[in-house]
């Protein structure tokens, strides 16, 4: 006995255009969906193109900017050194000897910019103005405007003194700080640290301590 099969019936011509239509409406949306594509990755590059080049700009602005001000800093750090070196020299150097007289305390021999290296101790220092006499010694810290980190530097200073000028191990040595401007604090700071203070008041200098103030001998 055969046996007997059934097949599809075959597409009409209008299911075929159909069919056509549909496919090719497909490419088209295709078509337009990758241009559509290639389109928003050109505006994506343009706008990349334009955010690099205005990074670049304005890191060059920066760096400009940066070169000027450092320029100027260089500049105010200049001015600022020559104004220090005319307050020591002007008027910090010519008032010490003064200042400490007023204190019963004679001052014999002034020297500017004294310094020590000892690579055997590990040992450095150097001193602003250094002041003498046949029992004691005076080391002057002199800053534009002083600051506590500069008193504690100070401290240290006055330890390594003897140290690094052992001749003058058998005298007494006195911290002295000295600057244009002093903030209240920090003279305070200084006060309580055993420091003779020195400040500029218009034209002249004047010490600060009052008259219980014992300093600290090192």
């Amino acid at each position: 006995m055969s046996e007997i099969t059934h097949s599809e019936p075959a597409p009409t011509l209008e299911e075929v255009w159909r069919l056509f239509r549909e496919t090719d409406l497909k490419f088209q949306e295709t078509d337009r969906q990758f241009k559509e594509g290639e389109r928003r990755l050109q505006e994506t590059e343009r706008l990349m193109k334009e955010q690099s080049r205005e990074l670049d700009r304005r890191f060059k602005e920066t760096e400009r900017l940066m070169k000027e001000r450092s320029r100027e800093l260089d500049r105010r750090i200049g001015e600022l050194g020559g104004r220090l070196g005319d307050f020591v020299e002007g008027l910090i150097k010519p008032s010490v000897a003064r200042l400490f007289q007023e204190r019963g305390i004679p001052i014999h021999k002034t020297y500017s910019d004294v310094s020590a290296n000892n690579p055997e101790l590990a040992l450095a220092t150097q001193i602003d103005l250094f002041v003498i006499n046949n029992n004691a010694c005076a080391l002057i810290e002199v800053k534009s405007k002083l600051s506590v980190d500069d008193v504690n530097d100070h401290l240290e200073r006055m330890e390594k003194f003897k140290p690094l000028f052992p001749e003058y191990a058998d005298k007494k040595a006195f911290g002295v700080v000295a600057a244009m401007v002093i903030p209240e604090d920090v003279a305070r700071y200084a006060y309580r640290k055993g420091f003779f203070i020195i400040a500029q008041k218009g034209e002249t200098a004047e010490m600060l301590n009052d008259a219980q103030f014992e300093p600290r001998a090192w």
